[in-house]
């Protein structure tokens, strides 16, 4: 019996819009925490655990940019804050985008949760991620994917395209039947995830005192 991908697609996808509203809720009750416990006071026992970085790039207003994230974490007393911008421009498509001063609180709690785990599984696969990128880099059709990510049907392209449709990473484009996008709102999740790998395995960029003779000093004092 033919399988109906249709079907398949509306099931996942449903379990995807629960998933996103799951998202929202806990975002939001994160968000209502951090202004009701952490109304621009610091908490903990020093005050002065945040270590001010100064002049960390050559461009000075990313220097003081840092240097304003810093003090308003230890005002504040969370975790930490990012600032991140970007653009991503392909094929006569440009995506850009800027969030300033996201508790880093929100971002763990995406882990905490298993949220963050069940989006990973969803483009963690070699295969779905070379379509994701394809796509991303450009409308494709199902048989130019074929080609590109050298598999070897159109069935093996539906059978993987299938989570990434049901998770709104890619998206069938209205304008041209056939054809798949990646649509505008996923653009910078995509690119940003890229650029958090980057950080993983380049370490080039980062500066601080998280090393093993802090953690035992804390835990003296503790």
């Amino acid at each position: 019996m033919a399988r109906d991908y249709g079907a398949e697609i509306d099931a996942l996808r449903a379990q995807m819009t629960n998933l996103q509203e799951t998202i929202t809720s806990q975002m939001e009750q994160v968000s209502k925490m951090l202004q009701e416990t952490l109304p621009g006071k610091c908490s903990g026992k020093d005050p002065g655990r945040v270590q001010v970085m100064r002049g960390m790039h050559p461009d000075k207003r990313l220097s003081d940019l840092m240097e304003e994230l810093c003090l308003k974490t230890q005002e504040r007393g969370g975790s930490g804050l990012i600032t991140y911008m970007g653009i991503y421009a392909s094929s006569g498509r440009q995506s850009n985008w800027i969030r300033n001063s996201v508790p880093t609180e929100e971002l763990l709690s995406l882990a905490e949760s298993g949220i963050a785990g069940k989006v990973l599984d969803c483009i963690g696969n070699a295969t779905r991620l070379s379509i994701l990128l394809e796509i991303l880099r450009g409308p494709k059709t199902v048989s130019t994917l074929v080609e590109k990510c050298g598999l070897g049907s159109t069935g093996q392209v539906y059978h993987h395209m299938k989570p990434l449709l049901a998770a709104d990473l890619i998206a069938e484009s209205e304008r041209q039947k056939g054809t798949y996008i990646v649509p505008p709102h996923r653009v910078q999740g995509i690119i940003m995830l890229l650029a958090g790998i980057s950080d993983m395995v380049d370490e080039t960029y980062t500066q601080g005192n998280w090393d093993e003779e802090t953690d035992y000093d804390m835990k003296r004092e503790d």
